[in-house]
């Protein structure tokens, strides 16, 4: 299996990493990437990356860094300029976490608005350069994110991380490219919406992730806590549920899942067993 989605650097996991990179690897998880979201932390994501990789029992790891749109205050015109200089000092397969984000009202006063179209365009702009696909991180703002996806001719393609839109939208990004990322919100039988995109689209346009730390699956649900940290290792219940909605064996799922995210990351069996 290939986590699509991880946010492993973060704190959360500083106490018990290696030991939760082990579990995943036992549980199945071969290969995971890690995420960027903001550019003070792209020194922890580029060491723990590398830590990672230094580990004899771990999934492999691959590189992402972006500026995630829910940042957009925190984010200064020269993160750009780290963040391309991550791209051209490490290998990276994506550009990511990166996309417009409206959830929050005060995200859509045009002042913010503007600032997210104009990050989101530059890292666009950015994974032309470097031929690199891209992340995507999308809420309430699908159409405007489709409509800068067609006015740059984004033709390198990626994944639309934890989907939340409807079936034609999903539809739209697989037309410019794009694989759908589904998280562990697949084991919430509540998420009619999602579970209606997956049918409709079919398993050779879908990926898994864990979104780690977050979207943890229903199942791994602790009732006693407030928040249950997510974790690679969970990333089977999310293919498990994937499976049973798709009506598919899972281990014929599971290899087209896995030629899936290495078709959207650029990467082959090759690469992927020699990096």
């Amino acid at each position: 299996m290939f986590d699509t989605h991880t946010h492993f650097d973060v704190t959360d996991f500083d106490h018990d990493r290696e030991q939760l990179a082990s579990d995943a690897k036992a549980a199945g998880v071969d290969a995971l990437v890690l995420i960027g979201f903001l550019a003070e932390g792209f020194p922890r994501l580029v060491a723990t990356h590398l830590a990672i990789n230094r580990w004899s029992d771990a999934p492999k790891s691959y590189l992402a860094p972006g500026l995630h749109p829910f940042y957009i205050e925190q984010h200064e015109t020269e993160h750009i300029d780290q963040l391309e200089q991550i791209l051209q000092q490490q290998h990276c397969v994506a550009i990511g976490e990166i996309g417009l984000d409206t959830f929050l009202t005060v995200h859509k006063q045009p002042n913010l608005f503007a600032k997210q179209q104009a990050f989101f365009a530059a890292q666009i702009e950015l994974a032309q350069h470097y031929q690199k696909p891209i992340l995507l991180h999308i809420r309430k703002s699908h159409a405007a994110v489709l409509a800068q996806l067609k006015q740059h001719k984004f033709n390198l393609g990626g994944i639309a991380h934890a989907f939340s839109g409807g079936v034609e939208e999903a539809k739209a990004l697989i037309k410019l490219g794009f694989k759908i990322g589904v998280t562990g919100q697949v084991t919430n039988p509540n998420a009619k919406k999602l579970h209606q995109v997956i049918q409709a689209v079919g398993a050779e346009h879908l990926v898994i992730e864990t979104d780690c730390p977050d979207m943890t699956p229903l199942c791994c649900q602790q009732a006693n806590q407030l928040r249950t940290r997510n974790t690679p290792a969970n990333l089977p219940y999310v293919q498990a549920a994937l499976a049973e909605y798709l009506a598919l064996p899972q281990a014929q799922l599971a290899d087209v899942l896995w030629n899936n995210s290495l078709a959207a990351l650029h990467l082959d069996t090759t690469s992927i067993n020699d990096s």
